[in-house]
């Protein structure tokens, strides 16, 4: 359901998705669209003029133009830099923290995501030493490995 406050982007994708079926019933897709929108994006529909729009794709377009401001606006990949952890931090914590601003950054940063995230880890900390010693060569390998870590903390 658009709630009016969400990225409409995501909102056409994750409905295209879900008619992808029926992608080819402009009409149908039409029609479905509004089943899926709260009360703000009800309002701007049905404010909508008869006969204003033309195809699924005008519907989509306008309805983007009219919620741009609810984009989500990936994150630089310089936010990474300023995170470390921090003193009586745990790594479960930290990782968390520092995954989820990896989530909110666009594109293939493998190498620069393992190295940020090892040099803010405090100089003495056993993964960071792991990391040193063996390096990984992508994210899924550094999740694997902070979740190695993450378990002999947590049995301390």
């Amino acid at each position: 359901m658009y709630n009016g406050r969400t990225d409409p982007v995501e909102h056409v994708s994750h409905f295209n998705q879900r008619m992808a079926v029926h992608s080819k019933n402009e009409a149908l897709m039409c029609k479905v669209f509004p089943s899926r929108l709260g009360p703000v994006a009800m309002r701007w529909f049905n404010g909508l003029g008869v006969g204003s729009i033309g195809s699924f794709k005008e519907l989509t377009q306008a309805f983007r133009s009219r919620f741009i401001m609810c984009s989500r606006v990936p994150r630089p990949l310089d936010s990474l830099l300023s995170l470390s952890m921090r003193e009586g931090e745990t790594l479960k914590t930290y990782s968390n923290r520092y995954l989820e601003m990896f989530n909110e950054i666009d594109g293939d940063f493998d190498d620069i995501v393992i190295r940020t995230f090892k040099v803010g880890l405090p100089t003495k900390h056993g993964l960071r030493k792991s990391l040193t010693r063996k390096p990984v060569t992508n994210v899924c390998q550094l999740i694997d490995w902070i979740d190695k870590y993450k378990r002999v903390e947590e049995d301390q």
